[in-house]
C-alpha cells in the first residue's frame, strides 16, 4: 500500500436521468487501475438529459 499522500486517485462520474454512478479508482506504479470504490443512486429531477426540478437536488 501506497502512502495515503502518494496515491494516485481517479473518478469517473455518470449523471444520468435514470441513475447518478461514480467510479474511484487507485493508479498503481505499473499503470494497472485498482478499482476501490462504487456507487450509484436514482436520479431525481432529471428528464431528457437536463435538470427539470432543481429543488430535487
Amino acid at each position: 500500500m501506497i502512502k495515503a499522500t502518494d496515491r494516485k486517485l481517479v473518478v469517473g462520474l455518470e449523471i444520468g436521468t435514470a441513475k447518478v454512478a461514480a467510479l474511484v479508482g487507485e493508479v498503481l506504479p505499473d499503470g494497472m487501475v485498482n478499482i476501490i470504490g462504487v456507487g450509484s443512486c436514482p436520479s431525481r429531477g432529471m428528464d431528457k438529459g437536463g435538470v427539470n426540478d432543481l429543488s430535487q437536488w
